[in-house]
């Protein structure tokens, strides 16, 4: 029975959707996940957007702490298919204190992607030197358009 459970609802995954409070005490809808790249590297890619009046996604994408320095600023290259973007850090440009922010983790505005998706279709994000190959998969993707509308 336990097995049985199990594997019925192995199939069905979801992003981590949540609402938080931010800094003025309003609540905030984002989508939290820890995916690993191709080099078994575990990443925690959380999207939410820049205010509540706002519908600009931010993406931040965060290292195990210790473990690796992110220097800034530097792009992320996203694939999907034959469509390519190149999304620019704004990790200094952040509302959020830079301090508040530790070396492992960078942010960029995922906004003009967003835009340009029609469907749900996985991507692969690369960040040089860091990330080669980060797939995100389709429900993912479908939870970062939900919080776009």
């Amino acid at each position: 029975m336990i097995c049985c459970c199990f594997f019925t609802s192995a199939n069905k995954s979801y992003a981590d959707s949540k609402v938080t409070l931010n800094d003025q005490k309003k609540e905030i809808k984002r989508s939290l996940e820890s995916l690993k790249d191709l080099d078994y590297q575990t990443w925690q890619i959380i999207v939410y957007p820049s205010s509540k009046e706002s519908k600009n996604l931010i993406l931040r994408i965060v290292g195990y702490p210790g473990s690796l320095r992110i220097d800034h600023p530097t792009s992320l290259m996203v694939n999907s298919g034959r469509k390519t973007w190149d999304l620019k850090d704004i990790t200094i440009n952040s509302k959020i204190n830079v301090e508040a922010l530790n070396d492992s983790a960078v942010e960029f505005d995922l906004s003009t992607l967003i835009a340009e998706l029609d469907k749900n279709r996985p991507l692969r994000l690369s960040l040089p030197g860091l990330i080669n190959d980060l797939p995100i998969p389709p429900y993912l993707v479908s939870e970062w358009r939900s919080l776009a509308e």
